[in-house]
């Protein structure tokens, strides 16, 4: 497969790309169309928003700070009814930046000061990854179950997830990471696995962003990490989903 394909389409891969940097937009596009990616460029945040709720792309590249809309503001509005796979840049290199934008939604973040090789590397991820949900999603009537761990209740079907009948807002990557966690009750799972069964990811064995979004998990869990009900982190490993037994131990 070419670099710029779909998985399941011989058309080029489409990007839209949102930042008011003139400059670095230029270099994006003028290293991933050669690729075989179909660039498209806007520079402030209500265009980008247009942009990205049209169908008409595969993945965005978001900048935090933008005219009109700041890159947040952009991903709150394009999260309530769309799951483009979203990578945000940060200027700053900034965590908060990264925090934020992951726990609104984003599938993935670079700095500013990325190297194309890493760029390519992130956007093939998050692109292979909503592949898979798609190709899932398609699936699912194959595949349909429900999990129950104590008061929580995870329904594949409709990728919904409940805590004593209420229904907990998750992202489709917190909810990946639930069900991934919530299969394994009991059992240690690696940074490494969780980024396989959620991701796919292929390179920065160092990248630390799974732990961001256990923690907007836990959040929405209503989970405390000092004294877990649900996520209890294995130092040095990686994280566990705790049985009813092992929280009432």
């Amino acid at each position: 497969m070419a670099p710029g394909e779909t998985a399941n389409s011989d058309a080029p891969m489409r990007v839209l790309v949102i930042d008011d940097d003139r400059k670095l937009c230029g270099l994006i596009q003028e290293y991933l169309e050669p690729l075989g990616y179909k660039v498209t460029l806007t520079h402030t945040g209500p265009d980008g928003l247009e942009a990205a709720k049209s169908g008409e792309f595969d993945v965005a590249i978001l900048d935090v700070m933008l005219p009109g809309m700041d890159g947040f503001d952009v991903l709150k509005e394009l999260r309530k009814d769309s799951d483009l796979p979203v990578l945000m840049l940060t200027s700053r290199g900034d965590e908060t930046d990264r925090i934020v934008g992951l726990e609104i939604g984003a599938d993935d973040y670079v700095p500013k000061t990325f190297s194309t090789r890493e760029l390519l590397a992130r956007l093939r991820a998050v692109t292979r990854r909503a592949g898979r949900q798609g190709e899932r999603s398609a699936a699912k009537s194959d595949d349909v179950e429900t999990i129950h761990v104590g008061p929580l209740r995870v329904e594949t079907a409709s990728r919904t997830a409940y805590i004593h009948e209420a229904l907990v807002e998750l992202t489709p990557l917190e909810y990946e990471l639930l069900v991934a966690l919530s299969r394994a009750v009991g059992r240690v799972l690696s940074r490494d696995q969780l980024m396989d069964k959620i991701a796919g990811r292929e390179y920065d064995v160092f990248d630390r962003s799974i732990d961001v979004h256990v923690s907007s998990l836990r959040r929405k869990l209503g989970d405390d990490p000092k004294s877990p009900r649900y996520i209890k982190t294995v130092r040095s490993v990686g994280y566990m989903f705790l049985s009813p037994d092992d929280r009432d131990a």
